[in-house]
């Protein structure tokens, strides 16, 4: 008898889920961070989906959000024309940088010292985040909105997607143009891979891999519906992808076979992406949640547990869970000041059946 999929769904936001983004690897576990249309990114516990905070301060939707490599800053983009950095370990909003349009995409470098934005009004825009006070650097040559912007090759360029129908790969020293990669439809979502050497770009139904030296094409999909947002598991074993079809997809890196796909939310999937360790993957969706699914279906992780097919067992999730990285802080919650005690339990009992189908 097969095993079935069950993802923990992770609820809190008031509004469509369209981005999301884990934490490297920390002493405290890693983390994900979510972006909504509510205007309040939330921070969990990576591995369980657990509560820890809300960042309060944007006045209007918020695009983009991600988590530095160690999970000490947040960086948010949102409708209210600013990106804001925030201390992800106490809550507290460190900066706020203004734009003159939407923004839509931030990026930390890896010593987290910069801040890549950009968003509607097409230019990219580099921060020096120890002088908050300086203008900022910026790029320009998209034609329409940038959707996505990340840094790439260790720092030293910048690569980024627009609804021009293009993806472009920058110069950081010269700021010029090295390469742009031409599309027949816009792209809807853009992931870079260093570790695997890999970009992975989705564009209507197709799911394309790049190597990332050479911007030459490795391999594409051709998914059964339009694709949102698609993510390489860390070690190439498996691509996801969701989309239009309130669906999500898995497929084999090395065949391109459709491994399975199974609806799960309520509504179009606008992101998803991989955990550092790749054990699972999280999806956002319109339908307002975040749910977290299994890279191997019946594995013991986090709050699965591996069952005999036909048996129930309730999972259950520490109450402490969200507050194991903040040092000194056991029992309270580290946002309290700005958004109240935190739940006894954000999964009070999972019930988890494996059976047929």
């Amino acid at each position: 008898m097969a095993m079935r999929q069950t993802p923990l769904t992770c609820s809190g936001h008031t509004r469509p889920v369209v981005d999301l983004a884990f934490s490297g690897i920390t002493p405290y576990g890693y983390f994900l961070i979510s972006a909504c249309k509510d205007g309040k990114p939330m921070l969990r516990q990576g591995d369980t989906g657990d509560w820890i905070g809300t960042f309060l301060g944007h006045k209007g939707a918020v695009w983009g959000a991600t988590l530095n490599k160690n999970a000490t800053k947040a960086a948010t983009a949102a409708a209210d024309f600013t990106a804001k950095v925030w201390d992800a370990v106490t809550g507290d909003e460190l900066m706020t940088l203004a734009h003159k349009h939407i923004v839509k995409s931030s990026d930390f470098t890896h010593d987290s010292n910069h801040l890549l934005t950009g968003g509607q009004d097409k230019l990219l825009r580099i921060y020096d985040l120890s002088r908050p006070e300086a203008d900022p650097e910026q790029i320009g040559g998209h034609t329409s909105a940038i959707k996505k912007a990340l840094w790439y090759n260790d720092d030293r360029q910048i690569i980024s997607a627009a609804d021009d129908k293009t993806v472009r790969l920058w110069d950081r020293a010269s700021m010029t143009e090295v390469k742009t990669l031409n599309f027949n439809l816009s792209v809807s979502s853009m992931e870079y891979v260093p570790e695997g050497e890999t970009l992975l770009i989705t564009y209507g139904r197709t799911i394309a891999l790049y190597n990332t030296s050479s911007l030459e094409l490795i391999k594409s999909f051709e998914a059964p519906a339009p694709i949102n947002s698609a993510s390489l598991h860390p070690e190439k074993e498996c691509i996801v992808a969701g989309g239009d079809d309130f669906k999500l997809y898995k497929y084999d890196y090395t065949t391109g076979e459709e491994l399975e796909s199974y609806k799960g939310h309520f509504g179009p999937v606008h992101c998803v992406r991989f955990s550092p360790d790749g054990e699972l993957y999280a999806s956002g969706s319109e339908d307002g949640t975040l749910r977290l699914w299994q890279t191997a279906v019946g594995k013991t992780y986090g709050l699965w547990k591996c069952v005999l097919p036909g048996n129930v067992v309730g999972v259950c999730c520490s109450t402490k869970g969200g507050c194991r990285r903040f040092k000194h802080i056991t029992d309270i919650n580290p946002f309290q000041s700005t958004v109240g005690p935190r739940p006894t339990l954000r999964f009070p009992c999972i019930a988890l059946m494996l059976g047929d189908g």
